[in-house]
């Protein structure tokens, strides 16, 4: 299928379920011949590869996150780096944090590694798979450098 034939729609579709960048999402929905399901496929494995690469670059910047479940009998608190501030002050980044810190509250990290956990909002998904999305998204390495889970 030519480009010219991917319509913005589709790419406006992909962009919104992905949150990966339009020419990203134009060029994989190139790829899959106009198939936004195959196009979701290949950008999952170009963000994988992605990870990869990035995995060995510096993490510099970052941010503290916490989180205190209703009834105050459980909390978690996460140190999420990434390779610049700019990042970190990012509402994606912020969302990702918040979200391992709901994951580290829900499902006891000593029992089961967190990065193989199964993420609680898409159990489809692990921790790592999640962490490897946000890592294609923003374009920087992401660490997970320490987290801790309190439970009364």
């Amino acid at each position: 299928m030519k480009s010219s034939t991917i319509t913005i729609d589709q790419i406006k579709q992909l962009r919104e379920e992905t949150g990966v960048s339009i020419i990203e999402c134009k060029k994989a929905l190139v790829e899959a011949e106009g198939n936004v399901g195959k196009a979701k496929e290949i950008l999952k494995k170009w963000g994988s590869q992605l990870a990869w690469e990035k995995i060995k670059r510096e993490t510099k910047g970052g941010i503290i996150e916490s989180y205190v479940h209703p009834g105050k009998k459980i909390g978690a608190m996460i140190e999420l780096d990434c390779e610049s501030d700019f990042v970190a002050r990012s509402e994606d980044f912020q969302r990702l944090a918040h979200e391992l810190c709901l994951q580290i509250a829900a499902m006891d990290p000593e029992k089961t590694s967190l990065m193989r956990q199964p993420w609680i909002r898409d159990e489809t998904k692990t921790i790592r798979d999640l962490v490897q999305e946000y890592i294609a998204k923003l374009g920087e390495n992401i660490i997970i450098k320490r987290f801790v889970r309190y439970e009364l």
